[in-house]
């Protein structure tokens, strides 16, 4: 017997979906490396360059702005594209900035180095944006309904296994390397990474090569010629503007979706997503200024995140089925308080608190990273999925916007003790929400 069904033999898997799946684990495998490398030891690096909580706040709230500009009319762009093309051309254009990350230590003054970084996010977040909202359209359209779960749990655990062998690699660097070349070769390993996922997405395609069929209710009623031709100059001008309101609203914009049960889903997800991003700023700089942790140790945190999020994502499938994708997401929300929870532990305890924070934050992080998705997927219409993910791509963005903006806040005015227990009763609070009210 399997113990991990959602882990099948190669050979039960049907030949016409081999391709995809094959190209969708080594897409997120190389994004494994690029995690754990560029993109955990960026907040590290900003922060050992004197970056303040609200600057490293500012490398996720500056993008999260740019993504809620571009959202609505990327989802609208993608409609109108062939998505896997759309995708790969997202996914080169945004990981082309990685580069440009490595000669910043050769080139500016500390204080200058965090400011380059951050304008350089906010840039990439533009293609960033599309690559975000397509990829889920196109995880879609390239998984059938009864095999996501079985590529989500392989997906989770080939980027755990990825995630633990780049941290542990790139924390010996940064500790046998001196400073900052060492930080350079490690967003080079990243900038690497980033563009090898690009090249297999580029082999991942939908089952169905068919545009998204236009729905007869986004078909906007004409103004009529007469109608105009029988008001006075003035009103014919409101009259069109009205209509463009209109047209805006319903085929950009598609507001009714917030009154549609999905606005439920996005109400939960905007909460837990604050309080998951209002962690994300503080925890750096409190590891590298009040803890005083070395690249290595920090390395050494990431490789245990990842590795119990791989031991706990062998039993996803499982529990998925027999919990539901919803459920599963609120219990990970939930487990994931104990990341911020016991960090604060380590003021006493040292690296040993932050260990156990790793495991257990790796755990419900698995858990809600592997569920979330498909819980989406399943309340969003199958034949008019780029509006509602464009919808949760602006939720998430403003949850970004908000927990990168409030974290710093509450850290300053309240200590970074106080701040991080307070993040872990959120989580605990969304996750609960998420599963009664989701």
């Amino acid at each position: 017997m399997n113990r991990w069904p959602h882990l099948r033999l190669g050979g039960a898997v049907p030949p016409e979906y081999r391709s995809n799946f094959f190209h969708l684990y080594l897409d997120v495998a190389w994004y494994g490396v690029l995690n754990a490398s560029a993109l955990t030891f960026l907040s590290v690096f900003a922060a050992r360059q004197g970056g303040t909580p609200f600057q490293v706040g500012l490398l996720t709230a500056g993008p999260a702005v740019m993504n809620l500009l571009v959202a609505m009319p990327i989802g609208h762009w993608l409609k109108r594209q062939p998505v896997h093309r759309a995708v790969f051309w997202a996914s080169v254009a945004h990981r082309l900035f990685y580069l440009v990350w490595i000669p910043l230590p050769m080139l500016l003054p500390p204080a200058a180095q965090v400011w380059t970084l951050i304008g350089l996010t906010i840039a990439m977040s533009v293609p960033g944006a599309a690559l975000a909202i397509g990829f889920n359209a196109l995880f879609a359209e390239a998984v059938p309904p009864a095999w996501r779960g079985h590529v989500a749990g392989i997906r989770n655990a080939l980027l755990a296994i990825a995630s633990v062998v780049s941290a542990l690699v790139c924390g010996r660097i940064l500790t046998a390397v001196p400073f900052p070349l060492g930080y350079q070769i490690v967003f080079g390993i990243g900038a690497v990474a980033s563009l090898m996922s690009s090249f297999h997405l580029w082999f991942v395609r939908p089952m169905e090569h068919l545009p998204l069929p236009v729905l007869a209710a986004e078909v906007q009623r004409p103004v009529k010629a007469q109608d105009c031709l029988s008001q006075r100059p003035l009103d014919r001008a409101v009259t069109r503007a009205k209509a463009m309101v209109r047209m805006v609203a319903s085929d950009l914009l598609h507001i009714k979706i917030l009154r549609e049960p999905f606005g439920r889903v996005l109400t939960a997800l905007f909460l837990f997503h604050i309080s998951q991003f209002v962690a994300v700023p503080v925890v750096p700089v409190f590891m590298v200024k009040v803890l005083h942790l070395q690249d290595q140790q920090i390395g050494l945190a990431t490789a245990v995140f990842w590795l119990s999020g791989f031991a706990s994502s062998m039993q996803l499938a499982n529990l998925a089925r027999h919990k539901g994708h919803q459920t599963v997401t609120g219990i990970g929300a939930m487990l994931m308080a104990f990341y911020p929870g016991l960090m604060v532990f380590g003021i006493p305890l040292g690296i040993a608190a932050v260990l156990a924070a790793s495991c257990l934050g790796g755990v419900g992080y698995a858990w809600m990273s592997g569920a979330f998705l498909n819980y989406i997927l399943e309340r969003a219409p199958q034949h008019d999925r780029p509006p509602y993910l464009a919808w949760y791509n602006i939720v998430f963005n403003a949850a970004i916007l908000v927990g990168s903006l409030l974290g710093p806040f509450m850290a300053t005015h309240v200590g970074f003790v106080v701040a991080l227990a307070l993040f872990a009763v959120a989580r605990v609070a969304a996750g609960l929400f998420i599963i009664k009210g989701g």
